[in-house]
């Protein structure tokens, strides 16, 4: 028992490194909470974490490896995931200014507000399609997870990942959204939302050439 305590703690480790670097999921929710507000952003960031669960199954069954060591499979997949990011990036980079009413009192209004089931959606997809997540699983249950390992450990790994990111997206949307940060952004913020959508056509450049 000690030792799967300690697997634990270094999976919780690694993970939060992994969810605080710069990514496709970081982009995407604070893009969403700079154009959204918050409510979006927290629908997003719960996307997010459900598509981790994508991640979780297929590596708690072997198939990651499969994906892998499968060119084509996993080129594809490189494929699909940048053009979502483009696609997320295009309206990004469309970002406008507030208009003078909205702009006095520090909102962010730049496009019409989407719902919260399609944030969600952004956020699955954006974290269910990225190749890099699957690599990073792959490491992670392949270092710490083996064929004897009890499916109750897996599956509660599994759910501690998911839940995690979950919450860690929502912290970070409820940091964007406060009045501090707010009114940092202020009428300038679409400049932010139009940043984010080039780090995403980065990103996606990055799955293509990579």
């Amino acid at each position: 028992m000690n030792v799967v305590w300690q697997d634990f703690i270094t999976i919780a480790l690694v993970h939060l490194l992994a969810v605080a670097s710069p990514g496709p999921d970081f982009a995407i929710v604070v893009r969403n909470s700079v154009a959204y507000g918050r409510r979006i952003a927290m629908y997003t960031s719960v996307g997010i974490g459900l598509g981790i669960l994508i991640h979780v199954a297929y590596s708690i069954v072997g198939l990651s490896v499969v994906i892998k060591t499968t060119p084509w499979l996993y080129q594809t997949i490189s494929y699909l995931a940048a053009a979502y990011l483009i696609y997320l990036a295009v309206g990004a980079l469309r970002s406008g200014p507030t208009t003078p009413s909205t702009a006095r009192q520090g909102k962010q209004v730049t496009r019409p507000a989407i719902r919260g089931r399609r944030a969600l959606w952004m956020g699955f997809l954006t974290n269910g399609l990225n190749p890099k997540a699957t690599l990073f699983f792959l490491s992670l249950f392949t270092a710490f997870i083996d064929v004897d390992t009890p499916l109750p450990i897996k599956l509660g790994y599994g759910a501690y990942l998911s839940l995690a990111t979950g919450a860690w997206f929502c912290f970070l949307s409820y940091l964007l959204s406060t009045s501090s940060v707010a009114r940092l952004i202020g009428e300038k913020g679409y400049w932010l939302d139009r940043a984010m959508g080039v780090l995403l056509l980065g990103l996606a450049a990055k799955l293509v050439l990579a």
